[in-house]
């Protein structure tokens, strides 16, 4: 979760071109993944300035923007006021310390988010009561690497293995689990080193 100083900080110039690209793409992965994202109710969990959602308004029912971040949702709603639109909604929300919302959405997805939560299982059972029965959950993240995406950073996981985070999401009671790759991340720029990101897709039954 986007939370603390550090983000707040750097909220202002969050939006550069590398990012809104990978928004874009992961935002594509998953309108091809649900067919029938027209008629949903999206939560971005970790949203940051919006970037995934904003690039899924015009396909889904409605996007609502959860951030832990005071800055990073304040340059969401300067987004969403300028851009004049009426389906997108900012939710200050710390899922790791807040209760969830009081209501349901049919997808909860999230972008490189998932990395930073200490208790990734916990947070899977939450995101499971937060989806309506047939709805889908949506975790755009690293796969497993070597550390030298975040450097010295602490509290963060390293990516993840496919088949571990495919027994959490199972555990928390998701059904038809399926990854498949998203985007990869080029860092630093022109540096030539390449983090692939998956889309993993699950159903609540």
């Amino acid at each position: 979760m986007r939370k603390g100083s550090e983000f707040d900080e750097r909220a202002r110039a969050w939006d550069d071109a590398g990012r809104i690209e990978r928004a874009r793409q992961v935002a594509d992965v998953i309108a091809a993944a649900i067919p029938w994202l027209s008629r949903a109710r999206v939560l971005e969990y970790g949203a940051g300035t919006g970037l995934l959602g904003f690039a899924l308004r015009d396909r889904a029912a409605h996007v609502t923007l959860a951030d832990s971040s005071c800055e990073m949702l304040a340059v969401a709603r300067e987004k969403i006021r300028g851009a004049g639109v009426a389906n997108l909604t900012a939710l200050s929300l710390d899922l790791t310390a807040d209760p969830p919302p009081a209501i349901c959405f049919d997808v909860v997805c999230s972008l490189l988010t998932l990395h930073h939560i200490p208790d990734v299982s916990g947070l899977l059972r939450t995101f499971h009561g937060m989806i309506l029965p047939k709805g889908v959950l949506c975790i755009a993240d690293l796969d497993a690497e070597d550390g030298s995406f975040h450097g010295a950073v602490a509290n963060v996981h390293r990516g993840f293995e496919r088949s571990a985070l495919r027994g959490l999401v199972e555990a928390a009671g998701f059904a038809d689990v399926r990854f498949q790759m998203a985007c990869e991340i080029e860092k630093p720029p022109s540096s030539g080193r390449r983090y692939s990101v998956f889309l993993a897709t699950a159903r609540r039954p």
